[in-house]
């Protein structure tokens, strides 16, 4: 089976539709699927639900879905860095699910494991639980949280071989490990691609049966999110 597509938009071709769930791997901008991003701005598919940590910056990331009205509820950890999104989500435009980090990315793990729903202490006593099962565990209460699974997960990362093993590099192996298992059908945009057997099976973070198609972007933009410089 070729996992490996020519361009972002061919590998999204024919699994993208209106209403999906969109899984994003990327912490910001570190990380994130520049050209899969862009591919699916131009795919013109409107009414999803994007699962990712935030929504990047105004004009770059999951910022350019914003612009473009394509998606309708964002299943995120933080607002802050997208003035488009903080206007969006307070004029009652977007419907967002704010979640704890380390339970959005336990999310995505459970649904990537096949575990439909797990107990945490995190929220428990504030509008994170309002609605959710409590239990009690050895004198604690806790709160059940379901897993995530998405329609489609966009995930980035630095090695591929043509089987799919991927290997993350430095902190953009932040969400994208546990976005990559918990998609239905994972696309990984990556800087090389190598043959199968290039990489160490030790070296391996996420093995190639989660992935489905690859796309090679060898120059990625990287732009940084905020720059701090030292006066001379």
């Amino acid at each position: 089976m070729n996992k490996v597509y020519p361009d972002a938009a061919a590998a999204l071709a024919g699994i993208v539709q209106d209403g999906q769930t969109i899984a994003v791997g990327g912490f910001g901008l570190c990380g994130i699927p520049e050209a899969l991003i862009a591919a699916l701005r131009d795919s013109g598919a409107k009414q999803l639900t994007a699962i990712s940590n935030n929504a990047g910056v105004d004009g770059f990331g999951l910022g350019q879905l914003l612009e473009t009205r394509q998606i309708r509820k964002m299943i995120a950890s933080y607002v802050g860095e997208n003035k488009e999104f903080a206007r969006q989500y307070l004029a009652g435009e977007l419907e967002l699910e704010f979640t704890p980090q380390g339970t959005l990315a336990e999310k995505l793990r459970a649904g990537g494991a096949g575990i439909p729903a797990f107990f945490t202490k995190t929220g428990v006593g504030t509008i994170v639980a309002d609605g959710k099962e409590t239990r009690e565990f050895d004198g604690e209460q806790y709160v059940m949280e379901r897993s995530l699974v998405a329609d489609v997960s966009l995930v980035k990362a630095w090695k591929a071989d043509k089987a799919g093993n991927l290997v993350f590099r430095k902190t953009a192996r932040n969400f994208n490990p546990n976005v990559a298992a918990a998609g239905k059908i994972t696309v990984v945009e990556v800087e090389q691609l190598v043959e199968i057997g290039e990489i160490d099976p030790d070296e391996v973070h996420t093995p190639g049966i989660f992935v489905h198609r690859i796309v090679v972007n060898a120059a990625p933009e990287k732009r940084i999110e905020q720059r701090t410089v030292r006066a001379n």
